[in-house]
C-alpha cells in the first residue's frame, strides 16, 4: 500500500488519513484500547484512528466477516501494532466476559474502553413485545455497563483509565419510530454520570460522546436518502455531514492526557443539529 500524508513524521496510509486534520496524541501510544462494535460504521473510524495513534487495539463485534476484513486492512507498516478482532455477541454476557478475560491474558489489562456497539432499528410502539424490549436494551444499553464492569477492577488497581460511552442525538431531538433506541441512549447519559462518580476516586474518567447524523454505509443505505439528508443539513448549524472520523477525533481527545480533567459529561459531535 502506498503511503501519504505525514503527521509528526509518521507516514499514514490513505485509508487511515481521512479528510480531516487529526492530531497525534503521544499519550495514546501503547495504550490498550477495547472498542465494541468496531467492525462497521463509526466503529471503523474509531479502530482506524486509535491504531494510527500506536495504540494496542482490540475490537469486538458480531459481524465476523467485516471484522476480519478490517483487521487485515490495517496490517500495514504505518500501523505499529495491528488491531486484533475478537468476534463477540455482546448480548451474551458469558461471551462478553470471556472476551475480556482473553484480552486480559493477551494484553495484561485495558486502559481505554469505548462502548460503541448499538443498533437503531426502527419500530412501532404497537409492535413492541416484552421480548423485543429486552432484546433492544441488551443490544443498546446493558452491555455498556457490563463492559465497564469488566475493565473497572483492573483500572482501579492501576489508578487510571478511560471509559467512553456512545450516546445519540436521537432522544435529544425526539426522532420518530425510535422509542426503545432513544430510551436506551438517554439511559447511557445517566450511566455515564453514575460510573464517573463511582469510579472517579480511582482516577477513572467516564464520558459520553453524542454523535449526530453520522454518514455511515448503514445509514446511507437504510435511512439517509436525499430528502432525509436535506432535512438533516437544514437542521444543523453547520451544513456539512458528519463522518465517522469526526466522532473518532473527539474520542481520541477524551481518551488522551489532553482530556485529563474531563469526566461525567456529554460531548456532542452533531454540527449543531437542533432538528428541522
Amino acid at each position: 500500500m502506498s503511503l501519504s500524508i505525514t503527521d509528526n513524521n509518521i507516514a499514514v496510509p490513505p485509508a487511515l488519513a481521512g479528510q480531516r486534520e487529526q492530531a497525534i496524541y503521544p499519550s495514546l501510544s501503547g495504550k490498550r484500547v477495547v472498542i465494541t462494535g468496531g467492525a462497521t460504521g463509526i466503529g471503523v473510524g474509531l479502530v482506524s484512528a486509535f491504531a494510527r495513534q500506536g495504540a494496542q487495539v482490540f475490537f469486538l463485534d458480531i459481524a465476523a466477516d467485516e471484522g476480519a476484513a478490517l483487521a487485515a486492512s490495517l496490517q500495514t507498516p504505518a500501523v505499529k501494532v495491528a488491531p486484533r478482532f475478537l468476534p463477540c455477541d455482546l448480548t451474551d454476557l458469558d461471551a462478553l466476559q470471556a472476551c475480556f478475560t482473553q484480552i486480559e491474558a493477551l494484553a495484561g489489562g485495558v486502559d481505554v474502553l469505548i462502548n460503541n456497539a448499538a443498533n437503531d432499528d426502527r419500530h412501532q410502539i404497537s409492535d413492541v413485545s416484552a421480548a423485543y424490549w429486552d432484546q433492544r436494551m441488551a443490544v443498546n444499553l446493558r452491555h455498556q455497563f457490563f463492559c465497564a464492569q469488566a475493565v473497572a477492577t483492573g483500572m482501579r488497581a492501576r489508578g487510571q483509565g478511560v471509559i467512553l460511552n456512545l450516546g445519540s442525538i436521537s432522544w435529544h431531538l425526539a426522532l420518530p419510530d425510535l422509542t426503545l433506541y432513544m430510551t436506551a441512549k438517554a439511559a447511557i447519559e445517566g450511566l455515564t454520570r453514575g460510573l464517573a462518580r463511582d469510579l472517579g476516586s480511582a482516577g477513572i474518567r467516564v464520558n459520553t460522546i453524542v454523535p449526530g447524523a453520522v454518514r455511515t454505509p448503514r445509514q446511507m443505505r437504510l435511512w439517509h436518502n436525499p430528502q432525509e439528508e436535506a432535512r438533516i443539513l437544514a437542521g444543523q448549524c453547520l451544513p456539512e455531514r458528519i463522518e465517522p472520523e469526526d466522532i473518532a477525533a473527539m474520542a481520541l481527545f477524551l481518551a488522551s492526557d489532553s482530556g485529563a480533567r474531563c469526566s461525567g459529561r456529554d460531548y456532542f459531535v452533531d454540527a449543531g443539529w437542533y432538528g428541522a
